[in-house]
Formats: structure tokens, sequence, C-alpha cells
């Protein structure tokens, strides 16, 4: 299994942190963000990765250069922000027909990856992807999920006002191999993956909610609460 890590954001809600430093290098505990998640796809038998990069890219170039996962890395720079659909749609032939993961760099988890995994290998028939899920407690800046006793999403809100819960997305995803090709057939000129693609998708995705510590790390407040 290969994964694409999401790194090319500016991390606006982030400054001044990220006036001078991409948002996926932020140190966590002393080490970035990108060497965590790195790690932890590793450990969880990930062998492959593509990375975005867009704002501050020579940063990333210069941290992946003097990294050990460097030959497992391939960089792929986007002179224009293409969204995370846009990314998907341009590099999916990097997965090569195989199940792939997807994910926003500028979450930080404990949770090691191996469980989704397992869940998502054995996920509910009819569903062609698998999102990680957490509890927030600021759901109007997520998309929650409704979903049903076999922990399939029946429900998407993405970033509505009102009482709909407070499981989020946590943007961490599977993509079956089918999804895949429907994605390319339906949803090739696509900008945003959330807004226009999950709320389609209702009743096609199986999510695994983590019990671990999961949080966005792209506003001050959040990333204080964890460096």
């Amino acid at each position: 299994m290969k994964a694409i890590l999401l790194c090319a954001g500016k991390g606006l809600r982030l400054r001044p942190y990220t006036n001078f430093i991409p948002k996926c290098l932020m140190p966590i505990k002393g080490k970035p963000l990108l060497e965590i998640w790195l790690e932890k796809l590793s450990s969880a038998g990930i062998t492959n990765f593509l990375i975005n990069t867009h704002y501050l890219s020579d940063q990333v170039d210069d941290f992946i250069d003097h990294s050990k996962y460097k030959r497992f890395v391939k960089i792929v720079h986007e002179k224009k922000l293409l969204g995370t659909a846009g990314t998907l749609s341009e590099n999916m032939s990097f997965f090569e027909n195989q199940d792939g993961i997807l994910l926003h760099a500028d979450n930080y988890t404990l949770d090691n990856m191996k469980n989704f995994i397992t869940k998502h290998i054995n996920r509910p028939k009819g569903c062609l992807l698998s999102m990680m899920t957490f509890e927030t407690n600021d759901p109007s800046n997520c998309g929650i999920v409704k979903k049903n006793k076999i922990n399939v999403v029946t429900k998407f809100y993405e970033k509505k006002k009102g009482n709909y819960g407070n499981e989020a997305n946590g943007a961490v995803y599977i993509l079956s191999k089918e999804f895949q090709k429907i994605f390319l057939e339906k949803y090739s000129q696509s900008y945003d993956f959330s807004s226009e693609i999950l709320s389609s998708m209702e009743n096609q995705i199986m999510a695994y909610k983590t019990n671990k510590l999961f949080i966005d790390i792209g506003t001050v407040n959040n990333y204080n609460l964890v460096k």
C-alpha cells in the first residue's frame, strides 16, 4: 500500500508560526510532523510515499533530502494549488490500481494506523473508502459524520452550524481501487475532496473512530496543545 501526504497548504491560520516554516514541518515534541507521519506509516507497512508541495517547498525538499525516507518519497511540486481533489486526480496513478492512503499531513494522532488498515480491509460491504474520525470539541469547524451501527457513514455535514454531533472527519482516508476508478470517472475536475465528494458518498464510507489523541494542528490554539 502507498500513501499520498498533502503538504502544500500555506497554514494561514497557524501564523505567525508558519511565516517561516511550512505547516507540515511544525515540530511536535521536537520532531517535525511530517517525520512523525512517515514513521507512523512505515511502521504500519506503508513503503512508498508521494508528497505534494507549494508553500516554502524548498524546506520540505531539504527535509526529505536529508531524511532516511528519501528513496521512498516522490515529491510533486504544485506551482498553483490544485486542491485536495485536484492533487488526488493528478497523482492517482501513483497508487497503481491498489488501495491507497490519502491524508492531510497537518493532523496529529497517536493512533498507529495498523488498526485502521485492518478495519478497512474488513470494511462493510458496499463501502468504497474508509475515513478516520475523532471526537471534537469544535464541531462547527469540522466535517461531522453520522453513522449507523456498523460504522457506515449515513450523513456528512461539512462545517455547518447546528447540532449534528461531535464525531468529525479526520481527513485520513484509505481509498479502495474501486473508489479510485469512480473518482476518475466522475470527480476528476473537482477541487475539494471533502465538500465536493464526501457528501455524495453517503452509505459508501466506513468510519473508523480512533480512541487515541487526534488533533488538527492547523490553528495556533490547537498547535499549542501538542507542541
